[in-house]
């Protein structure tokens, strides 16, 4: 009788325990799973966690050796590197020369030679220094020589057409070619660009002067293209004219000017101005004083036409000039 009882009673508890579990709230099915291991359970929040996280990039490869030894001073770049190799030096080398050959005087002094730089004129001889710092060395029928005496270095100008042949002294002058003398090179860049129009000069005055009564002579020039300088030298009979003055004519009006008399019969003009064409206009006006009787002369024995450009105009000399002094 008491085991009917326990077995009935057993049937009754398993009756109500299905019941229960029938009803009762679902939970998760990692939690509810029968026997799941607790630490898999944890293994899976974990992995939960970490997989909401951002990504970030691997550590990559160690760069070198963390307490190894280290050099604070910083590494040259590679240009400046390239800018750290010394270069040979480049050995100095004189400036070019700066004058151009406008004539030649031979007096009982020795031979001089007339030069140009601009409209400024320089009258030298051998061994003379100009402002430039070039000395003229020696002169020849061929070639100028100069030294450059701030390096001690000699330079030539080529004389090209200018015949410096170093005439007898019987003579006073060497007339001037009609183009100019490049100072560093034999064929000269702006005779070569010389107009073909050319220019025309004549000389203007009295054909008869009396005896110690001053007067004047005009140059005058007709060019078609602009004149910007014309340096120059004159030459005339110091036995019976006095120069007494030089002055600019209307081409040159407002420009540069100057001039120097060598009392044993030579003027050296130069004139610069604005660069315009001309016809028949006063370049420049000498005024003489006769202080003898007979006849005198006057003449261009040098003469270089620059135009606007800085190239040579071709011209023709200009004839003689000749007065009468009369008592």
């Amino acid at each position: 009788m008491k085991t009917k009882r326990i077995v009935v009673g057993l049937a009754g508890a398993a009756a109500i325990g299905a019941a229960a579990i029938q009803f009762a709230p679902q939970q998760p099915s990692s939690v509810s799973l029968p026997g799941a291991p607790v630490a898999a359970l944890k293994s899976e929040q974990s992995s939960s966690f970490l997989a909401s996280l951002p990504e970030r990039d691997a550590i990559g490869k160690p760069q070198g050796e963390l307490f190894g030894p280290r050099s604070w001073v910083p590494a040259l770049p590679a240009i400046a590197a390239r800018q750290a190799v010394v270069e040979a030096p480049q050995p100095p080398s004189a400036p070019p020369i700066p004058y151009r050959i406008a004539g030649q005087v031979i007096g009982e002094d020795g031979t001089r030679v007339v030069l140009t730089k601009g409209d400024r004129v320089f009258e030298v001889r051998e061994g003379q220094t100009l402002e430039e710092g070039f000395r003229l060395e020696s002169i020849s029928a061929h070639a100028l020589k100069f030294v450059y005496e701030p390096l001690g270095m000699t330079q030539e100008m080529p004389v090209v057409g200018f015949g410096l042949d170093l005439p007898a002294p019987a003579r006073k002058s060497v007339g001037a070619p009609e183009g100019a003398v490049s100072p560093v090179s034999a064929a000269s860049p702006a005779a070569a660009g010389a107009s073909r129009a050319g220019a025309q000069l004549r000389f203007e005055g009295p054909q008869e002067v009396r005896n110690g009564t001053p007067f004047e002579v005009a140059l005058k020039l007709t060019s078609a293209e602009p004149v910007q300088s014309m340096p120059m030298q004159l030459t005339y009979d110091a036995k019976r004219l006095q120069a007494v003055a030089v002055r600019a004519g209307d081409l040159f009006a407002g420009g540069n000017f100057t001039y120097r008399v060598n009392p044993s019969g030579s003027i050296f003009i130069g004139a610069s101005g604005s660069g315009r064409a001309a016809s028949d206009t006063d370049s420049l006006i000498v005024t003489f004083r006769p202080i003898a009787s007979g006849s005198a002369e006057l003449k261009v024995s040098s003469l270089l036409l620059q135009g606007a450009a800085g190239g040579t105009i071709a011209h023709e000399p200009p004839a003689a000039f000749h007065a009468a002094i009369l008592k």
